[in-house]
């Protein structure tokens, strides 16, 4: 029997007590006029750090510094220690980019006093004292997203599932490469509630995929609205930071640059 995205989540909650624009092009600037040029990425759920090699490349590119976090996804703490280990280590102020499940995570971590902008791709965005949870009640996960849990509480995309879930616009290469190398999240990470939402003390941007499989909808653009972010919605799957990575990119440019002015 297949079981919703939500009714997972609360499981393993209680088993655990404890303004659209078009696609954009690159700017021809250079990364010396702003005072932000490190960009850490964080992965969401399935997946891990490889995903973003395009963007990685674009940026790079640009000037920028760019560290990819590998998240375990064990645990939320350990995801967020992740990121701040990878923060500790920038050598100046940071934008902070997460996707998917790493909307949460970057929520949690970037409080660090060397990030200046989040960027939320596709992404989750809790409140403090919130869980991820509770991100999805009173909206419908799409039929396409179907999860399977193991026996010791870990949460894989069903394979037959994967594509039209995940990355609907990928090559069938391509979305067959990231379904083999899916990585499972432990379910009880959404059960967990934030400590603090960066979101509320500094700047945020949102790249919305407007043919996103994993979430509803409404449930995206609620939340990119209720974090006052400047919004780009882009036709794209929920793999849009891997299918749709020259606008990624460029959203994380412009952050880096109005995050940067705005802290002189």
């Amino acid at each position: 029997m297949r079981k919703t995205f939500q009714s997972l989540i609360l499981a393993a909650s209680v088993v655990t007590l404890p303004p659209s624009v078009s696609q954009a092009q690159p700017t021809s600037h250079s990364v010396e006029q702003t005072a932000v040029k490190n960009v850490v990425l964080v992965h969401g759920a399935f997946a891990d750090g490889s995903g973003w090699r395009k963007v990685y490349e674009d940026l790079t590119t640009r000037g920028y510094r760019v560290t990819i976090v590998q998240n375990p996804l064990t645990s939320f703490d350990d995801d967020v220690a992740a990121t701040r280990r990878a923060l500790d280590r920038q050598d100046g102020p940071a934008v902070l980019v997460g996707h998917s499940w790493g909307g949460t995570v970057i929520t949690e971590a970037g409080v660090h006093p060397k990030v200046r902008g989040l960027v939320y791709v596709s992404a989750l965005s809790p409140d403090a004292g919130e869980t991820t949870a509770q991100q999805y009640d009173g909206y419908t996960t799409p039929p396409e997203f179907v999860i399977e849990t193991s026996g010791d509480g870990f949460g894989f995309i069903k394979p037959d599932n994967f594509a039209a879930g995940f990355a609907a616009d990928a090559t069938k290469a391509d979305a067959d490469f990231l379904k083999a190398s899916q990585v499972p999240i432990n379910m009880a990470s959404f059960g967990v509630k934030l400590g603090h939402a960066a979101w509320r003390t500094k700047p945020s941007w949102a790249v919305v995929a407007t043919e996103d499989k994993a979430f509803d909808q409404r449930m995206l653009q609620d939340m990119a609205k209720r974090i006052g972010a400047k919004v780009t919605n882009v036709p794209a799957s929920h793999a849009v930071y891997f299918t749709q990575s020259a606008v990624v990119a460029t959203v994380i440019d412009e952050a880096a640059q109005q995050s940067g002015a705005a802290s002189r």
